[in-house]
């Protein structure tokens, strides 16, 4: 790959990194409106995958257990999670979002996506097609592209 290839993907690497970070601290701004911590949130989106372990909630959230045992007990004390323990093994306790959490999770996603709405709503149509391309190349990047069933313009 030419040198100058290389430079422009560092370029545009550095960029996306930089626009991803400013867009969520831009769009966590709304966080506080759901009653409980960024911190939770974070743990609960890791939930709404399914119960997990206190060392799986602490590897998926990157920090120590330690750490994502006091997180979760703030959490229980919120009614935002609970500790189930194993029926087939008493040593291990798995973490539960509750009703509450998963409807704080919900409206904190929401309102997410309200503030990014207000970005994207100034856009004209063809910047907009153009950031719906960029989102689906960062889709298949990751592997995360939204469900088949909707539509997306073709590219030329």
């Amino acid at each position: 790959m030419p040198i100058d290839a290389r430079g422009r993907e560092r370029d545009v690497a550095d960029r996306l990194h930089s626009a991803a970070i400013h867009l969520l601290r831009r769009a966590r701004r709304t966080d506080p409106l759901t009653g409980i911590s960024p911190a939770q949130l974070s743990a609960l989106s890791v939930l709404m995958s399914g119960p997990k372990t206190l060392g799986e909630l602490a590897a998926a959230e990157q920090v120590r257990p330690p750490t994502m045992s006091r997180l979760v007990s703030e959490m229980e004390r919120a009614g935002v999670a609970r500790k189930v323990t194993d029926r087939d093994d008493g040593r291990v306790v798995r973490v539960h979002a509750t009703a509450k959490g998963l409807r704080a999770l919900d409206r904190g996603r929401a309102m997410r996506i309200e503030a990014t709405l207000r970005l994207v709503a100034d856009l004209d149509e063809g910047s907009l097609g153009t950031l719906d391309r960029a989102v689906a190349v960062i889709e298949d990047m990751l592997g995360t592209r939204a469900a088949p069933w909707r539509s997306r313009p073709k590219s030329k």
